[in-house]
């Protein structure tokens, strides 16, 4: 399409994470959602009157219909994304769907292998992708100060930050039956992501790790919950060229903070979050930090990428509007959903798992649109 023409999006599911997505729309320009859809009428109406969406509807069969959508955007549960992205796919739209990609290896999987049959661009979710300090390790990595790298660590943290249970969120965010899985599939794929996009998204070729559901929880918000997944998630992973990942993400555990995620090799390693470079130069250890900020403006005036890679929306936007190559969210997501499935098996099987077994092992969790 021109990129003089604004980009019609459409909305399947009207909930929470939806209405930071019409935030960010609403801050584009050249992005207009046209249209929205909710089974639940008060979450359609209340959307469309927020942010002005003319055209309202409560299936998303009857808003696919349409003929004046450029792309769809997906923000329902985790079991759900399959469906509504195969859906969304079929009617002709490109389509962005929220995190993590599916509630399964194998539905994940399913929506990448219908995009690429139709032509058509599956976007992922996958904000870590765009922050300052992503974008300054992929710098650093791009111009070989690193040299050859050879591990990798993916951290998050949260003391006490489980949904519905720890107040706010509703329950099917710890359900399995709608969400998939817990740390490891709400937070966990923001920093997994972020780890594989800066490898070059290598090959997964084997997993072991333990998930846990230890912390105390208030009784009655524990019954009218049914909380049932894992609020920590540790995992160890082989990666193609001889490179490992290592993996703890908790929404819930009794520490001050865990170190922020790293890349490290025989030049030169990262610490993401506070960001800092490290190198040695004879018998000198050097520790450096930088300005990102300062960085994100040079960005922004001498390369005019702020537009092209400000957010995933916007980054979406540009993309459809032929100003930009998409990232490779969907497969890099797809990678995320095959280490966090690895480690569920793991755990299952007591032992170290392959990719493979994942891939032969995986069952769709996808409810009915």
């Amino acid at each position: 399409m021109s990129s003089k023409e604004p980009v019609r999006i459409g909305i399947i599911g009207c909930g929470q994470i939806a209405q930071q997505h019409l935030e960010n729309y609403a801050a584009i320009p050249s992005a207009k959602v046209v249209a929205c859809a909710d089974i639940k009428p008060f979450a359609a109406d209340s959307s469309a009157a927020k942010f002005s969406i003319p055209n309202v509807y409560y299936t998303a069969q009857e808003m696919l219909k349409r003929d004046d959508l450029d792309a769809i955007d997906v923000c329902v549960h985790n079991n759900l994304h399959m469906p509504a992205t195969v859906a969304a796919l079929d009617s002709g739209r490109h389509v962005y769907c929220e995190k993590p990609m599916a509630g399964a290896f194998r539905d994940a999987e399913t929506m990448l292998e219908t995009a690429r049959q139709l032509g058509k661009m599956l976007h992922i979710q996958l904000a870590g992708l765009y922050t300052n300090e992503t974008r300054a390790a992929k710098e650093l990595i791009s111009a070989g100060e690193l040299g050859h790298i050879y591990h990798a660590r993916s951290t998050g943290f949260r003391r006490r930050g489980r949904p519905y249970v720890d107040g706010y969120g509703n329950p099917p965010f710890v359900q399995k039956q709608n969400s998939g899985g817990g740390a490891l599939y709400d937070m966990g794929v923001y920093h997994i992501s972020e780890m594989l996009y800066l490898l070059g998204n290598p090959t997964v070729e084997r997993v072991t790790g333990r998930t846990y559901q230890e912390i105390e929880i208030d009784a009655k918000r524990k019954e009218e919950s049914g909380f049932n997944v894992e609020e920590l998630g540790v995992g160890f992973v082989r990666l193609g060229g001889g490179i490992t990942l290592d993996i703890i993400e908790a929404w819930a555990i009794l520490l001050d903070g865990f170190e922020g995620s790293s890349i490290v090799g025989s030049k030169g390693g990262i610490r993401m979050e506070p960001f800092s470079f490290h190198r040695s130069a004879g018998d000198l250890d050097i520790d450096s930090t930088t300005d990102l900020k300062a960085a994100r403006y040079r960005w922004k005036k001498l390369r005019g990428q702020e537009e092209l890679y400000s957010s995933s929306q916007q980054h979406w936007v540009s993309v459809l509007q032929g100003n930009v190559d998409l990232l490779p969210t969907a497969e890099v997501a797809l990678n995320t959903m095959l280490i966090s499935e690895g480690i569920y098996l793991s755990e299952k099987r007591g032992e170290e798992v392959s990719a493979e077994e994942v891939r032969e092992l995986s069952v769709s969790t996808a409810i009915t649109l």
